[in-house]
């Protein structure tokens, strides 16, 4: 049953996916696209949705995939009722194991936070983020966003350029920049 299945997907990204929800993208990628269960461009829908809404990322993309997935996989599943026990599962299986890691852990580290071994965990973990978010960075940058005709490259990598330096320079608020963007987006193409 798909209920079975995304609770073990998101199972093991609520429990590997550390470094916030960039890094966790990935992850949530291989999961949901790689089992067939939505398309890549489906995906990149989803995480443009879950960018713009408020909230974390990976628990933004949880519950709309939650909500998406079973209706996607099995055409008897497409009532809301359906889509909401799913967002439902997603979002709590991606959270509590994390939840539960830091209420574990917090006073262990608390604790020990002069060690070196755990200076050193933290050491480790600091580049592996790193190369998470960057990964998650190219998984976005794809056809599905950027488009496949060198036209439509350039055209969507000069709306991604405006809104850096609107956001960098300019100090444009971000939601103005989002919509702004859209907007662009939607009279360019």
């Amino acid at each position: 049953m798909i209920y079975l299945k995304l609770i073990w997907s998101y199972l093991k990204i609520g429990l590997f996916g550390f470094g916030g929800g960039y890094a966790m993208l990935t992850l949530i990628e291989r999961e949901i696209v790689g089992n067939g269960w939505l398309t890549s461009t489906e995906f990149t829908d989803i995480v443009a949705i879950s960018q713009m809404t408020p909230g974390p990322i990976g628990i933004n993309s949880a519950t709309y995939i939650g909500y998406v997935t079973p209706g996607a996989v099995d055409p008897q599943f497409s009532h809301p009722a359906f889509g909401i026990l799913g967002s439902i599962i997603c979002t709590l299986v991606v959270v509590i194991p994390s939840y539960l890691l830091v209420l574990y852990t917090a006073h262990f580290v608390h604790r020990h936070k002069d060690s070196a071994a755990i200076k050193g965990i933290f050491a480790g973990l600091r580049p592996v983020t790193i190369g998470l978010i960057a990964s998650a960075a190219l998984l976005l940058m794809n056809g599905d966003n950027f488009g496949t005709e060198m036209p439509a490259v350039m055209k969507s990598i000069g709306i991604c350029a405006g809104a850096f330096i609107a956001t960098y320079f300019m100090k444009i608020h971000p939601i103005l920049v989002i919509c702004l963007a859209g907007a662009a987006g939607f009279f360019i193409y």
